[in-house]
């Protein structure tokens, strides 16, 4: 064989190798759950967007999270980002917003299940628990919920301005809150394990988008007609954190777990 094909035969390997390289480089891994700064960051005050949505989508197509200047409640799915606003109207989002607090995977069904009669928010947690303890409840888990809800309570927050107050203070005024019945859409939810605690809330956190892509927020109460419960439990972990001075001089060391919890279920 000549000198000359030989080259060109090694030269066509090299070629292939270079190629499955940038391609295996390129591959998503999708059992990750990627989250954008701490939700203790978030309770401070720090509502600095420091991720745009484009960014976001190309971590995840399910998932949900806040907007700069605390507007209003993010719903992201199907690779959409919708913004629940604090008119209880909701609109899709520009590339080009900015995301100071989000969580979101690429949502992948491990698990399916009808249910029915749901009463409320405690007696679907329960159910919720139940499933996250089967599996190991030390793992992450990003649910959808579609069907039709008896009752939907959700709220939403009017956008802040600097200086910032703490999101327990925003929330004593600057709130609204909406309550339906009999409708359509999805829940779009996360748990996270009891390690989780110094940089998010353990336990579920839950956000809902009407079926018409008209009505949602963060959900406070809710009843379950008839609906389709999916689970995509998740290993992977990845955090982004912000970049910014205000974030970088918070005591994260300070115990924040009730004004977590008031923010979460507004008791």
């Amino acid at each position: 064989m000549s000198k000359r094909r030989i080259a060109a035969i090694m030269g066509g390997l090299l070629a292939v190798s270079a190629m499955a390289s940038c391609s295996a480089k390129q591959e998503t891994n999708r059992e990750v759950l990627y989250q954008v700064s701490l939700l203790q960051g978030l309770t401070f005050g720090d509502y600095n967007g420091s991720v745009k949505a484009a960014e976001l989508k190309k971590n995840g197509d399910t998932g949900l999270g806040t907007f700069d200047g605390l507007d209003g409640e993010m719903i992201v799915l199907d690779g959409v980002v919708y913004k629940a606003a604090s008119d209880g109207k909701v609109s899709v989002v520009s590339d080009n917003e900015k995301i100071p607090f989000s969580n979101v995977t690429f949502f992948d069904t491990d698990e399916k299940q009808k249910i029915e009669n749901v009463a409320d928010m405690a007696a679907l947690k329960s159910l919720l628990d139940k499933k996250v303890e089967e599996k190991g409840a030390n793992s992450f888990c990003v649910i959808k919920i579609e069907g039709t809800f008896s009752a939907m309570n959700v709220r939403s927050e009017y956008k802040q301005s600097e200086p910032y107050k703490p999101l327990a203070e925003v929330l004593e005024t600057d709130q609204t809150f909406f309550d339906y019945t009999d409708i359509e859409g999805t829940v779009v939810g996360l748990y996270c394990p009891p390690y989780m605690n110094m940089l998010n809330a353990p336990g579920w956190h839950l956000h809902f988008i009407s079926k018409d892509k008209a009505k949602g927020g963060h959900i406070l109460g809710l009843g379950v007609s008839s609906a389709e419960l999916s689970l995509d439990y998740t290993d992977g972990f990845n955090m982004q954190l912000p970049d910014n001075d205000m974030f970088k001089n918070f005591n994260l060391t300070i115990d924040q777990s009730d004004d977590i919890k008031k923010v979460e279920t507004g008791e």
